[in-house]
């Protein structure tokens, strides 16, 4: 029977349709792409709004099965299409129904195109198309708009890791394991299950809810090699730097000009993807661009993420927004509820939602790093200050370099808790992580009146390791009142030195973009280490990538964090002009 959602249409039930792609090489946008030599067909399922006259569609590509249909952040196809869309939920090649080989990423620019136009062209369709979703399925729709589909008008791509190299798969050289293995896990699981095969389906679904990190080689179980050697997590522990491998799968928009809605989330892993590509889009394109950073982490997006309630703002209000995007370029409808700021963040803290003309870039402001020695040992040793101290003339060659000292051990490295690759992500109370003696904790005095911080901060640290590689974990977190050290943002990096002997040459490490408010009587702390486990993957010490170096080589590393008036370390803090002008 017709379903009666919350907009004007009713829905009629479901259909499955197929689109046929030839077994020839096809070309389209201006490239050519080979496809398999059987014909592949791609399944979806379509859902039509019951009522006379045409209709925009509304396209998802997908490779979990397009009965899930992205609901675990997104409302239902037919909350969609009661709002006068034909919505149509594709199976992308070898995934779900449809025929062909999943191979990640690489055909979904022809067939994101052929799917496109195929979409334009379905009964009762006005021939305009936009296109939905998160994660994978936002990345499909940059892939598609590569190949300039015509029908293709606007797209709202959430959670992107548009650079695929420095956006998803690596952070600043560092591996993402839990994430990236888990989800390496969860496809090959998927791939086992519609091959019917069910000793690996087995196997794998056991190991993507219970990550096998204590084998010889955390990133390379057993089970992936086994069950999937074709996994695509092999390729990706390959190629650990930046080569052809990753250029050929990046997307290229060059010259694309079409509306976009950028979503993401403060402790989504792919935030840095989502602002690159607002960046390149306003530079390059006339076309309107708007972006939406929630509290959120990957999934779901709501009001309590991790260990806080942000309240009811933070309830996700994207599927009315979207509604509101796809009628102004679908529709033609201009809608006065769409802000006239191109940008609206949510401010944690005030727990709001604040719209702004532009991406904040300035510099910001500097804190430095001071102790008497003892920042791993003692709360009240580590400080953050606005100037930074400088000794008396007749001590300046006298008095010891300013440093701190922790030792990574292999056997015990510093554990993850929340933040933007943990899982679950967002923020925790991570005090009893800061009383560990392999982090150094530097500290500010109580706020003398509240603090926003909007944009990138970062951290710049002189740093000597006596290994080769080493990595660096930098946590900003607020301590309240009452004791609790929420983490608000955090980075992450590799760092190779083959010459150790560099004397303690600076790091440069930005820290997840954040909208935040402290209260006054709070304080920032500044958290530092050289892991992150199992968020990150553990550096051996010895100069190998994450996927080759078992942990019977792995080293224990002493880091020495310099401070001071020769070594100027600091974090650059984004303080909102907006805020303070307002206060």
């Amino acid at each position: 029977m017709p379903t009666s959602p919350l907009g004007p249409y009713t829905v009629a039930p479901k259909q499955t349709l197929r689109l046929d792609l030839p077994p020839l090489s096809a070309q389209s946008g201006g490239s050519t792409e080979v496809q398999s030599a059987a014909a592949v067909y791609l399944d979806a399922d379509v859902y039509y709004p019951v009522g006379e006259g045409l209709f925009p569609v509304l396209l998802m590509r997908q490779p979990y099965g397009r009965a899930i249909a992205s609901t675990v952040v997104y409302a239902h196809p037919t909350w969609y299409a009661s709002h006068g869309y034909i919505v149509v939920i594709q199976d992308v090649r070898g995934r779900g129904t449809s025929s062909g080989e999943f191979d990640l990423f690489r055909h979904e620019a022809s067939d994101g195109y052929a799917t496109v136009q195929w979409a334009a062209a379905l009964p009762q369709s006005s021939g305009a198309v936009g296109m939905y979703g998160f994660s994978y399925q936002g990345m499909t729709q940059l892939y598609a708009a590569t190949q300039k589909p015509p029908a293709l008008k606007a797209i709202a791509p959430a959670m992107v890791g548009y650079d695929l190299y420095a956006d998803w798969a690596y952070e600043n050289g560092a591996l993402p394991l839990q994430i990236g293995l888990g989800w390496a896990l969860q496809l090959a699981a998927e791939t086992a299950r519609l091959q019917q095969n069910t000793v690996a389906y087995q196997a794998l679904h056991q190991a993507a809810h219970a990550l096998p990190l204590n084998e010889a080689i955390a990133a390379r179980p057993q089970v992936l090699k086994t069950c999937a050697p074709d996994s695509f997590f092999h390729q990706w522990l390959d190629h650990p730097r930046p080569d052809t491998y990753w250029q050929e799968l990046q997307p290229d928009l060059t010259g694309v000009e079409l509306p976009m809605l950028h979503i993401g989330g403060w402790y989504d892993p792919y935030l840095r993807g989502d602002l690159r590509l607002y960046q390149q889009m306003v530079a390059q394109s006339k076309a309107p661009q708007a972006l939406w950073i929630g509290p959120w982490g990957h999934l779901p997006w709501g009001r309590r993420v991790g260990a806080v309630d942000f309240g009811p703002e933070a309830d996700s209000a994207i599927d009315r927004l979207q509604i509101s995007w796809f009628d102004r370029f679908l529709k033609d409808q201009p809608t006065a509820t769409f802000p006239a700021q191109p940008i609206q963040l949510f401010v944690m803290g005030a727990n709001q939602w604040q719209g702004r003309d532009r991406w904040p870039t300035d510099p910001g402001q500097p804190l430095y790093l001071t102790s008497t020695g003892l920042a791993g040992l003692r709360w009240d040793d580590g400080h953050l200050i606005p100037d930074l101290p400088q000794p008396e003339l007749s001590q300046a060659k006298s008095w010891p370099q300013p440093q701190d000292v922790i030792v990574h051990d292999p056997w015990r490295p510093v554990p993850s808790l929340g933040g933007h690759c943990g899982l679950p992500p967002g923020p925790y109370d991570r005090s009893t992580l800061d009383s560990r003696t392999d982090v150094l904790t530097y500290t500010t005095a109580p706020l003398p009146e509240g603090l926003t911080l909007i944009g990138t901060p970062i951290a710049r640290l002189y740093c000597q390791a006596d290994a080769p590689s080493f990595d660096l974990s930098v946590v900003l977190s607020e301590v309240h009142a009452d004791g609790r050290v929420i983490n608000l943002t955090q980075g992450h990096c590799r760092v190779d030195r083959p010459d150790s002997s560099d004397l303690n040459p600076q790091v440069t490490l930005p820290l997840q973009p954040t909208a935040c408010t402290l209260a006054a009587g709070h304080r920032l702390r500044l958290s530092v280490a050289a892991a992150c486990f199992p968020a990150y993957a553990v550096n051996s010490g010895t100069g190998a990538s994450y996927g080759d170096c078992p942990q019977i080589d792995h080293r224990v590393i002493t880091l020495t964090i310099a401070h001071g008036a020769q070594y100027p370390s600091y974090i650059q803090l984004p303080r909102d002009a907006k805020a303070e002008r307002d206060r």
